[in-house]
């Protein structure tokens, strides 16, 4: 079952508990027996974003099978002191907002209890209701978050069975040093089309066996491998060991920006005019906008008195580097998605918050569902232009989540 639908199941439960009826009720769960009665009740003290609250539970004893039970209400939380909307909203101020978890922890402490913060905020109404104080911690956002990465986790099986894929792939990795010392490399793929990302892993290197940990686990999630096309990288020897012996049909897009620094090296030794002029041919030759237009600006590279080396260099990586040429190819990109690895950073300060692997790989878990069912803003910035404005990447994929969401999907 693919996660948008486990996300509808999940809210229409929700809804459907919310809108039950005392009389509802008065049918047993257990045997399906209406002839039951009252058997006292219990207040539970949940705190929520309003402050502490009382509740109050009815208890309900079946005359047929003998059993009691309790009624539910949506908004509680089984086993926690804290509602629905603080568990939310803790997860959600720690993933779009980009806080740390322990001021994530702070500003909820102060809305909750009126308290800290919440004094620098309203100077002037000291006559303000007064509430319990309120002791939300850093560690105990970091335990819900780390429960939804074990429930993501459990649902990488056809997560995304519903999800078109173009067949144009960019995949990347991103090393993040945990608590000891220790380097992990978080490696993903994702879509060039569509911009969906596909579960990611968590590996100690990236050599051919983890970058097929990482297709084999976006196979599990519903990636068809007989519709790869083409894949952008930024060179790794293992990925593309991998391609030759298990994707031989898939064609390899050299990422340009990292061509571009490998060329670095031969420009720093040369005069301001001379790297400007080698600079513009290799631009030339990178940025051509047909095959033969770049052979002609690569021979003109190697006639070049200082151009030979250069050339060299392009004409073993040329095919490589133009693939997005190619008719079928459109829609490759011709840079790794080392931008997708912005707010990924942000929220998980290079992973040292985590201390563990498998922690690292949950948070990487939601933060891909969270990309897939977040929509881009409207608007365009100064530097940035968004290829799909309002909408996002499971959208763009033709499957619409509509009013779901990454929370939903989460199941918090």
């Amino acid at each position: 079952m693919s996660i948008l639908q486990q996300a509808r199941d999940f809210v229409q439960r929700r809804k459907a508990l919310s809108e039950r009826t005392e009389q509802d009720w008065r049918q047993c769960p257990h045997c399906g027996s209406s002839q039951t009665h009252r058997h006292g009740s219990y207040d539970r003290h949940p705190t929520s974003l309003d402050g502490k609250q009382t509740v109050p539970i009815a208890r309900h004893r079946c005359l047929a099978c003998q059993r009691t039970y309790s009624e539910q209400r949506a908004e509680l939380v089984p086993g926690s002191w804290y509602a629905d909307d603080v568990h939310r909203s803790g997860v959600d101020l720690w993933m779009h907002e980009r806080m740390s978890l322990r001021r994530a922890a702070e500003l909820l402490r102060s809305i909750i209890g009126r308290q800290e913060r919440w004094k620098l905020w309203r100077v002037f109404h000291r006559d303000d209701e007064t509430r319990e104080p309120c002791y939300l911690s850093a560690s105990t956002i970091h335990r819900w978050l780390d429960g939804a990465g074990r429930s993501a986790e459990a649902r990488v099986e056809g997560q995304c069975d519903d999800v078109e894929t173009s067949g144009q792939l960019a995949v990347d990795g991103l090393w993040a040093r945990l608590r000891g010392g220790a380097q992990r490399v978080v490696l993903l793929v994702t879509d060039t089309v569509t911009g969906v990302v596909w579960p990611p892993i968590v590996a100690r290197t990236e050599e051919m066996l983890s970058w097929g940990e990482v297709f084999l686990c976006a196979l599990r999630a519903g990636l068809n491998w007989e519709q790869i096309d083409g894949v952008t990288s930024d060179g790794a020897p293992g990925l593309k060991a991998f391609l030759q012996r298990y994707l031989p049909h898939a064609h390899l897009q050299r990422c340009v920006w990292h061509l571009w620094r490998n060329l670095g090296s031969s420009f720093t030794h040369l005069e301001r005019h001379l790297r400007l002029e080698l600079a513009g041919m290799v631009r030339q030759v990178l940025d051509a906008s047909s095959y033969a237009a770049a052979e002609v600006a690569l021979a003109r590279l190697a006639a070049h008195p200082q151009g030979s080396g250069l050339a060299r260099r392009l004409r073993e990586v040329l095919d490589e580097a133009l693939m997005h040429l190619l008719p079928n190819h459109q829609g490759l990109s011709r840079i790794a998605p080392e931008h997708l690895w912005r707010d990924f950073r942000l929220r998980l300060s290079h992973g040292r918050n985590h201390g563990s692997d498998e922690r690292l790989e949950r948070a990487a878990l939601i933060w891909a569902i969270y990309h897939n069912l977040t929509p881009a803003q409207w608007r365009c910035e100064r530097k940035r232009v968004y290829k799909h404005p309002g909408l996002c990447p499971l959208e763009v994929a033709g499957a619409a989540p509509g009013e779901i969401s990454y929370l939903d999907a989460l199941l918090i």
